[in-house]
């Protein structure tokens, strides 16, 4: 009997460690924060936004969802059709098992969903998910590289090596037949996955050109909330701003990431504000650390409350 508990046991706690790692990992950090910070503290300082900015940051930042849904929606037109409250509950789960999970293991949730809901071959949501992830980070690099092309003074050299990276996906994805065409040549069996990769990238470039479109708006409304946001708690001068959003956003889609992104994302802020022209003082730093805090856990909120409202909304059978 005893034998057969420590058993059932084990396998409980094989199942959930990684929900176990991050409560252990979150409850540690709200001692960190308490400690260094005071959470009083924290909470005045995001109080002191003020109602309307804070419920006018958390509808765009939620918007965003949106907007990556019906990326998902318009890259599987026929999988998805009549199903968009559906497909809006599995983006914002996937988005919060990717937010909470550590070291990007939440992505695994988005084939493995795709395939219970819509009945997907996991191949063909794994080839998606790899081309959304990699618009995603192409998005943030570009915007980063905004920066940069303004600290060399705009020179036209630093211009034209940006406008190069804006446009690489373009001749990237016009790869996409020739290694097509090669692949045909192996076996019969890999011939198949490869077939179910081909469903999963875009059908041509017109459906590239608005899932790169969405990539754009989606990360370029992010950063922009988040920069406002930052400069409403005193992260100055403005650049400092952009690059902090930058920074917690570059933070959430590397490899590297805690449950929950606590410390990684407040740091990315931190590191990106300094980048950009945030002064490097005490009190300086002290203001940004706060400010990094906030932003992150205005991130969580907005994570939380959108899977509410989609779980909410989601319909309770599948048509």
């Amino acid at each position: 009997m005893k034998s057969n508990q420590d058993a059932s046991q084990e396998r409980w706690f094989r199942r959930n460690r990684m929900w176990l790692v991050t409560g252990g990992t979150l409850l540690g950090y709200a001692v960190f924060l308490h400690v260094a910070f005071g959470i009083p503290t924290l909470v005045r300082q995001l109080a002191a936004i003020g109602i309307l900015p804070l419920v006018v940051a958390l509808a765009l930042l939620i918007m965003t969802y949106a907007v990556r849904c019906w990326r998902v929606a318009d890259y599987f037109p026929k999988e998805t059709q009549g199903q968009f409250r559906r497909l809006l509950k599995l983006t914002l789960v996937h988005n919060l098992l990717n937010i909470m999970l550590p070291l990007r293991s939440g992505e695994a949730s988005f084939p493995l969903l795709m395939r219970s809901e819509f009945g997907m071959p996991l191949a063909r949501a794994t080839a998606a998910l790899l081309v959304m992830r990699l618009l995603d980070l192409h998005a943030l690099l570009a915007a980063a590289g905004v920066g940069l092309v303004l600290g060399q003074g705009s020179a036209s050299w630093a211009v034209a090596l940006w406008l190069a990276f804006l446009l690489a996906p373009l001749p990237l994805f016009g790869l996409k037949g020739p290694i097509l065409r090669l692949a045909r040549r192996l076996p019969e069996r890999l011939r198949l996955l490869v077939d179910e990769i081909e469903r999963g990238l875009p059908a041509g470039p017109s459906a590239f050109l608005r899932a790169w479109g969405a990539t754009l708006v989606n990360w370029g409304v992010k950063v922009f909330v988040l920069a406002w946001v930052l400069r409403l708690m005193d992260v100055t001068p403005l650049a400092a701003s952009f690059g902090g959003a930058l920074g917690g956003e570059l933070s959430s889609v590397l490899p590297v990431h805690a449950p929950g992104g606590v410390g990684t994302y407040p740091a990315g802020i931190v590191a990106g504000a300094l980048s950009f022209g945030a002064a490097s003082s005490t009190s300086s730093l002290a203001i940004i650390g706060k400010a990094a805090v906030n932003a992150h856990l205005l991130i969580l909120i907005s994570a939380f409350v959108g899977t509410g409202i989609a779980v909410l909304l989601a319909p309770s059978k599948r048509s």
